[in-house]
């Protein structure tokens, strides 16, 4: 097979850019990244705790970021065998389906102007209900809550939505519809089971979900497997099939070829996601973890258990433009090296709310431990830890849920992997072996996956997973008592700002 044909584009759209990446599959089985663009784009913050985004920059910076991507590898085309999506889940837009245009901004999925309506549904006691069918606990992070706002909210939306001129989507809808020109207005199963309006087990849209939340179902898009026939599109100089589709947690598990039950893996990104893979079992979650559709391939749903951090990267992001302390991310690691060992110094980055397993939208981040010697080191440090004391409290929720021990190492990806500063200090607070993949874009490399294998020119599940490189493994080597006195140092402190 030509190294042409097995070109496939992946578009990430996530929370702070939308990128492009082009991938080969080499002449090995490996896989290779031929070119990529990146487009950051503006976030909205129009009250507190309040999030958006201008759904024109999204559309705008992922097209450009695919034909830069294109211009760089200096192919047509024409050259590409398809196009797989993936997205920042839960993010809500509503458009107009005649002239396409969006009746409001997007709301973020860590916008949570719809805490109070969540909490009066809670205290009529319909979570359990909205559980059961969707996996999901009733959080404002859900779109479901956001669409029933923007209906409520913008004049004549209602109006308009229940006489059909309206669709409803998250971003890979969005840019589906946009790269089709209007002719596709489709989701796939990951994207769908975020929604809180999709029943995981039916695998349909819900009447009683929609009804209690006064959605109208023409608002919503047809949903399908993540490798599908989503539509094509000629925007990029030809017509290219686009055949993958997943939310970014999703598409980081194909990625890191987690397809047996048991695998884990966690993404590092803005917030910090892990998935751990049970198989067609739906494992209901008695520590505040969400179940969720990991992917579903050939009308076969795959299921997992999910822990929600929000805020992992967007710590670092914080040390550089809230604090000033460091010039670029790559720093914090560095940085943190030199901090003082005899200060333990504990960051809880509630900056959003506190996610899994607490999901408390109220606490906010606080600092503790300070001293007069605590300085930018200390904190740079306290601030990378943090995520590595969030993801033990996840892998404990997720063992408890279990019932068993997984002895599983942990595949990660995502920006903050390439430390190994941080990632030697996650082996140490998990006291497990974490495993970090020679391509670190895992969440593209899943949606190519998807485009490609749908396509036929990459190989199935098992050739994938043969096809998996480790990159670096790195093993706990922390003492077991310095471990365990870091960890009940954390545990209080989160006990202290929820107390």
């Amino acid at each position: 097979m030509g190294h042409e044909k097995n070109l496939i584009l992946a578009l990430d759209q996530g929370t702070t850019s939308s990128r492009a990446i082009l991938f080969s599959q080499n002449v090995d089985q490996s896989y290779a990244i031929v070119a990529q663009a990146q487009s950051e784009f503006e976030q909205h913050f129009p009250n507190s705790g309040w999030v958006e985004h201008n759904a024109d920059d999204i559309w705008r910076t992922s097209i450009d970021s695919a034909k830069q991507a294109i211009a760089q590898a200096g192919i047509s085309a024409e050259q590409i065998a398809a196009i797989g999506i993936t997205n920042q889940r839960e993010t809500t837009l509503i458009w107009d389906r005649q002239t396409g245009e969006p009746i409001h901004h997007a709301i973020v999925w860590q916008d949570r102007r719809t805490a109070e309506q969540c909490n009066a549904l809670k205290r009529q006691g319909l979570e359990e209900m909205v559980s059961s069918k969707t996996g999901l606990l009733l959080d404002p992070y859900f779109s479901a809550t956001k669409i029933a706002w923007l209906l409520n909210n913008v004049p004549g939306a209602r109006a308009r939505a229940e006489s059909g001129e309206l669709a409803f989507g998250t971003m890979d809808s969005w840019l589906l519809w946009n790269l089709t020109e209007g002719k596709s207005h489709a989701t796939d199963a990951t994207n769908a089971s975020r929604t809180m309006l999709y029943n995981i087990h039916q695998g349909e849209w819900d009447e009683e979900l929609l009804s209690l939340f006064d959605i109208p179902r023409s608002l919503l898009p047809e949903v399908k497997d993540c490798a599908a026939e989503f539509g094509s599109t000629g925007l990029l100089g030809g017509n290219i099939a686009i055949l993958g589709m997943a939310g970014d947690q999703h598409a980081a598990m194909l990625g890191q070829a987690c397809f047996e039950t048991g695998m884990l893996k966690s993404t590092y990104g803005t917030g910090c996601f892990a998935l751990l893979n049970t198989g067609s079992t739906v494992v209901s979650s008695k520590n505040q973890l969400l179940t969720t559709i990991a992917y579903q391939l050939n009308g076969q749903t795959t299921y997992a258990l999910e822990g929600s951090i929000f805020i992992a990267g967007a710590a670092v992001q914080w040390l550089r433009d809230g604090l000033g302390i460091i010039d670029q991310a790559s720093q914090s690691g560095e940085l943190a090296e030199t901090a003082d060992t005899n200060q333990q110094i504990y960051l809880i980055p509630a900056f959003t709310g506190l996610g899994a397993p607490w999901w408390d939208a109220d606490a906010r981040g606080a600092l503790f431990g300070l001293t007069r010697a605590t300085g930018p080191a200390e904190i740079s440090r306290a601030a990378l830890e943090s995520v590595c004391y969030q993801t033990l409290d996840l892998l404990n929720a997720m063992v408890a849920d279990l019932g068993a021990e997984t002895d599983t190492v942990l595949r990660v990806d995502g920006g903050m992997v390439a430390s190994d500063w941080t990632m030697q200090c996650l082996a140490d607070i998990l006291q497990a072996p974490v495993d970090r993949p020679d391509i670190t874009e895992t969440t593209a490399l899943g949606a190519a996956w998807l485009a490609g294998s749908r396509a036929g020119v990459w190989p199935d599940q098992a050739g994938f997973a043969k096809s998996w490189r480790l990159d670096k493994n790195f093993a706990p080597q922390m003492s077991p008592q310095l471990r365990d006195k870091k960890v009940a140092g954390w545990a209080q402190a989160v006990q202290r700002l929820l107390g």
